[in-house]
């Protein structure tokens, strides 16, 4: 079973989906492998590299008042709680293209879910800013990643092109929030869902392959 996780760094609801999709497929272990690729999604592409403050951001995108921010804030730290993520402090957000042209080279190298978890904690736990590419270059060897490797692809803008046609491909097939599980390129699982609703998922979407 091929999933593909659709989702950009600094989305509260792709940490907290990633790690219930996690739980879910260890859950499932030998009785349904499972084959997961890591897919980017920019939520804020024009967000200039000294980032933005949350409440700013917040109330600029999406109307909402410091008191709404808090409100959901506390919720993401609940629902996290739920899945074993923990939410620390974060008052800004940050542009995300370099770390996905990362996590793609770090996908041909194997490590995308090691780069992707470490990325997830850096912003969402620990407030830092996933742009950086001090700490981009800490996590990649956090991930088992070659750092000068690693060095070279962030100051060369390789995987550019990659990602951004990664993005417009999932924006042609209607995939405009995240996150998104699309399960074998045509099941769409949306949100981030607790851990026994995606498990429930998979068992239904396998069973119909069977019954195929």
């Amino acid at each position: 079973m091929r999933i593909d996780f659709v989702s950009d760094v600094t989305c509260p609801w792709c940490a907290i989906g990633f790690s219930a999709l996690e739980q879910a497929i260890e859950r499932l272990g030998a009785e349904l492998p499972v084959e997961l690729h890591l897919q980017p999604f920019e939520l804020n592409p024009e967000m200039p590299p000294e980032g933005e403050d949350i409440v700013r951001y917040m109330a600029r995108k999406y109307g909402k008042s410091p008191e709404d921010v808090a409100d959901r804030q506390a919720e993401i730290r609940g629902r996290g709680a739920g899945v074993g993520f923990v939410f620390g402090t974060r008052t800004r957000t940050w542009n995300t293209f370099d770390a996905h042209r990362l996590l793609h080279w770090a996908g041909l190298q194997g490590h995308a879910v090691e780069l992707k978890q470490a990325l997830l904690a850096a912003y969402h736990t620990r407030g830092e800013n996933p742009g950086a590419h001090q700490v981009l270059l800490r996590l990649a060897g956090e991930a088992g990643l070659d750092v000068d490797r690693a060095r070279a692809v962030l100051e060369g803008g390789e995987f550019a092109a990659e990602v951004r046609e990664r993005q417009r491909h999932w924006w042609a097939l209607g995939v405009h929030s995240v996150p998104s599980v699309i399960v074998d390129g045509r099941h769409l699982i949306q949100g981030g869902q607790p851990a026994e609703v995606y498990e429930q998922a998979l068992r239904e979407i396998a069973a119909g392959r069977a019954d195929d």
